[in-house]
């Protein structure tokens, strides 16, 4: 086969991304999943994911479902009402939508810092904000359900900007005139809303759940700073940091989980919508 000139240099100008891709992430993902099912002495084993189950049991796989559904459930919230916001003309949207996706270019572990300052147990914004409305100081690091709050309104915080570009995306895509029409017709908010609004971005919708949920399943910096308690929110990503450094194969066994629950469930959700299709 004689290549031409045009299709030489096209080759030579996407080869350094080419073994970008297979010497960093490539390889490496091959030689995790590997690892996974080997020993110290290379030998096939499933040991290393009994092992994962026998330290840490199911609650790590428990939480990070409960942390991404929450998240995702939060983040969408805001991501729309924001997005619905940005839509409309008026005035000091310029700066509205500036301070709002500023939070975006903020380093995750730094925001985990100012969180953790906030919610601290001792001399915390928050629990200062509760002492003045005459209430009484929280732990909200050492329970489950306020840990689970507190790390929700981190990333979200973060995170959120991000929903609401690709759900305003969307809105843009809508045609007004398909709203004028329907008030035309006689339909309320809530009509147009479900069968104007939610149809025309369903796609959109799915992109920002598909990415955002993929990096729930991720979450780490924020465990790592503190607003994870181990015994309270032990999640996959966490519990993996706990046992990558002497014990690689464990590792390897604990992203391959990771990926094999993240895969299954957009399989049941892809059959789920066909079905319904059909």
């Amino acid at each position: 086969m004689k290549w031409e000139k045009d299709e030489l240099t096209a080759f030579f100008m996407i080869l350094p991304a080419l073994l970008y891709v297979v010497i960093l992430a490539f390889i490496p993902a091959l030689e995790s999943v590997y690892g996974s099912f080997t020993n110290i002495h290379s030998s096939f084993t499933l040991y290393n994911y009994s092992f994962v189950f026998d330290l840490y049991g199911y609650r790590p796989i428990l939480n990070t479902f409960i942390v991404t559904a929450s998240a995702l459930g939060f983040q969408f919230l805001i991501g729309f009402v924001v997005a619905s916001l940005l839509s409309k003309q008026f005035r000091g949207r310029t700066a509205f939508s500036a301070i709002f996706l500023l939070p975006f270019g903020v380093a995750t572990i730094v925001t985990a810092v100012i969180f953790h300052d906030i919610f601290s147990s001792y001399g915390g914004y928050a629990n200062t904000l509760v002492r003045a409305l005459g209430g009484s100081a929280l732990d909200w690091t050492g329970y489950f359900s306020t840990s689970l709050l507190v790390v929700v309104l981190a990333d979200s915080w973060k995170n959120a900007p991000i929903v609401s570009l690709i759900l305003l995306a969307g809105m843009t895509t809508i045609p007004p005139d398909l709203y004028s029409q329907a008030m035309v017709d006689g339909a309320g908010t809530f009509r147009r809303f479900f069968h104007i609004t939610l149809p025309n971005l369903a796609p959109f919708i799915a992109i920002a759940l598909m990415v955002r949920g993929i990096s729930e399943f991720n979450i780490f910096a924020i465990a790592q700073a503190g607003l994870f308690p181990s015994p309270l929110l032990t999640t996959m990503t966490y519990s993996l940091f706990d046992i990558v450094n002497p014990h690689p194969s464990y590792a390897g066994a604990t992203i391959l989980l990771g990926f094999i629950m993240i895969f299954a469930f957009f399989i049941m959700l892809y059959r789920d919508r066909s079905a319904r299709v059909a």
